[in-house]
Formats: structure tokens, C-alpha cells, sequence
């Protein structure tokens, strides 16, 4: 079950490129606050959503907002690319961080190992091959890092964090819909644009809020809480693929060589990672989440 609401979370995500991509006429923080407070209405009609320790809460939003705000940072301040390749090193430092966060957990050769094959894979799919760093773009490679970090903590965190219910993570979107639309007024935006948005933009603003920006994280906080964070970290490179596979089929994107060893590249990461062998004798079990 755990592995399954992942993949879930995996699919939606890997539908904010195609819908996205019909809507870069939005600036990035106002479609990233009008998404979050579509998922975020939910706590409106769910009390017990706000019902969590301050604590809980600022993990949740810092996790939420805090990853979004650093990842459009770094596609503001460096080429889409580079910033985009490092920013999938989330799944690998979910994997990495794991024993260092969990109480329990250990860090097996094969989840290093389909990891690494996943990042490789996700590295071909983003990168196309070429790959150029320069110095002058630093400070968006570096926000990049901080998205990657961020995202692969809160998703580590919410098992350390006192139980609460999936339903908080609306709350979360919440509080972070409206430090995005602040964001986005301080900085001299403005929401006429909205206003003038035709029927077709508004659907896939509801779209995006209601799947790769909504039900998808309330997929992953189920997914993190009941399953192996080891695992999940490295089927979580299937996002690049299947993202890949929607814009051949759907945009009329051209399927390369390239495009094909990376997907073979993440797909075995995914099955060497999730990979749980027999223990020698029967009372030989593996302490942590699942495997």
C-alpha cells in the first residue's frame, strides 16, 4: 500500500510539466499560490486540519512553501537544466538522510546503488547529455541544493514529527498559498492577470491545484508515514520518466535513444532499490520501515 500511494503521488507529479507548460504566460509565484489555496480549501471545511502543534506546522509549510520558493529561485537565477538536474537529487538525499533522521533505519548497498541508477537516469532525462556549470550561476545552482535538501527533510520529518492527520497537509498548502501570493505582491506583481485568464487557464490552474499541487501531496505524507523512505526515495526518479512519457505522448515530444537508457537507467534503480532480500535465518530482520 505504502509503495502504491507513492506511486500515485509519482503520477500526478508527473503531470505538472504538461499542464505547466500551457501556463508559463502565469508569473511562477501567483500560479504557485492560486494551486496551493485550491488544495488548501480543504482545511477550510476540515478543522482538525489546523489542530497540530506549531511545530508540525512550520515543518509543513517550510516543507511545502519553503521547496517551492527555492526551486522557482534557482530557474530565476540559473539556466532550467542545470537547476532542474540538481533539484532531483531530492530522492537520493531521501535515501541518504534516512538513517540519519529515522531512528532505526539503515542504509543498504542496494538503496544506494538504485538510488544512484535513478539519478543517473534522471540526470540523461533532464540534462539531454549536455551539461554546462559556471560559476556566475551559483546562487541559482545553490537554491537548486536547498530545494533538493528541503523537500527530501519534510518528507523525512513528518515520521518524526508527533502523529498528526494527512488532512494537516492541507493546512500546509494553505498557510503556503498565502506566503506565495505575498511573495509574489512584494515583489511588484500583480493580479489583473487573473481577471483576464480565459476559461481553458482556469482549468488547468484547477488541474494543477487539485492534482500535482494537491492530492499528490497528501498521496506522499501517506506514503512517507507507512512505508520505507528508502524505497520511496528511489522510485521517486520515476517522476522524470514518466513526465518524459507524457510529453511524448501528449505534446508530440520526440522519444530519443537518450531519452530510452535513462528510462532503463530508472527503472532499474527503482527495482534494485525496492529490492528486499530473504534474511539468513528467519530471525534475521532488518530494523526500520519495511525493508
Amino acid at each position: 500500500m505504502p509503495v502504491l500511494l507513492a506511486f500515485a503521488a509519482i503520477l500526478l507529479w508527473s503531470t505538472l510539466a504538461l499542464l505547466g507548460s500551457r501556463l508559463v504566460h502565469l508569473p511562477p509565484f501567483l500560479l504557485l499560490g492560486c494551486a496551493l489555496g485550491l488544495s488548501g480549501l480543504i482545511s477550510a471545511a476540515r478543522p482538525r486540519a489546523w489542530r497540530v502543534p506549531l511545530r508540525t506546522l512550520a515543518v509543513g509549510v517550510g516543507g511545502i512553501f519553503g521547496y517551492h520558493f527555492l526551486y522557482f529561485r534557482a530557474f530565476a537565477l540559473a539556466p532550467a537544466v542545470e537547476a532542474n538536474l540538481i533539484n532531483y537529487l531530492w530522492p537520493l538525499l531521501i535515501v541518504l538522510l534516512s538513517p540519519l533522521v529515522l531512528r532505526g533505519v539503515r542504509l543498504r548497498p542496494w538503496h544506494l546503488a538504485g538510488a544512484l541508477l535513478g539519478l543517473a537516469g534522471a540526470g540523461l532525462i533532464v540534462s539531454g547529455g549536455r551539461l554546462s556549470l559556471r560559476t556566475e550561476y551559483l546562487p541559482g545552482y545553490l537554491c537548486a541544493a536547498g530545494a533538493a535538501f528541503t523537500w527530501a527533510l519534510y518528507s523525512l520529518l513528518t515520521r518524526r514529527l508527533p502523529p498528526f492527520p494527512t488532512d494537516s497537509v492541507a493546512a500546509f498548502c494553505a498557510a503556503g498559498s498565502l506566503l506565495a501570493l505575498g511573495f509574489h505582491a512584494l515583489s511588484g506583481g500583480s493580479f489583473a492577470v487573473l481577471a483576464a485568464l480565459p476559461a481553458q487557464d482556469w482549468l488547468l490552474l484547477g488541474l494543477i491545484g487539485l492534482g500535482p499541487m494537491g492530492a499528490a501531496f497528501f498521496f506522499w505524507d501517506a506514503a512517507l508515514k507507512r512505508g520505507d523512505p528508502r524505497v520511496i526515495g528511489s522510485l521517486a526518479y520515476l517522476t522524470p520518466l514518466l513526465s518524459t512519457l507524457n510529453l511524448v505522448l501528449l505534446a508530440g515530444q520526440k522519444l530519443t535513444p537518450l531519452s530510452l537508457a535513462a528510462m532503463a537507467l530508472i527503472v532499474g534503480g527503482a527495482v534494485i532499490g525496492s529490492w528486499k532480500p530473504r534474511p539468513a535465518n528467519a530471525g534475521q530482520v532488518d530494523v526500520g520501515a519495511g525493508g
